[in-house]
């Protein structure tokens, strides 16, 4: 990834923007990623939601599709 990539700009969706999203579309569409710590995600979380905390996210953006949307939360 380029640093250039970093600086892009990003489209943001209001939570139910993202529920209309997911409604819509199959999860084979998108990734959809939690970015908080694990035991925040084995608390609850989205159903199909991957974790990868933020801290890592940077060095795991390769197990993205990065042909789909993404959405993080």
């Amino acid at each position: 990834m380029a640093v250039r990539d970093y600086f892009k700009p990003v489209e943001t969706m209001t939570a139910e923007q993202v529920r209309r999203f997911l409604d819509k579309h199959g999860p084979a569409e998108y990734n959809l990623v939690d970015v908080r710590q694990p035991g925040e995600y084995r608390e609850v979380h989205l159903p199909g939601a991957r974790l990868i905390s933020l801290a890592d996210l940077a060095d795991r953006l390769s197990e993205l599709d990065p042909a789909k949307p993404t959405i993080t939360y």
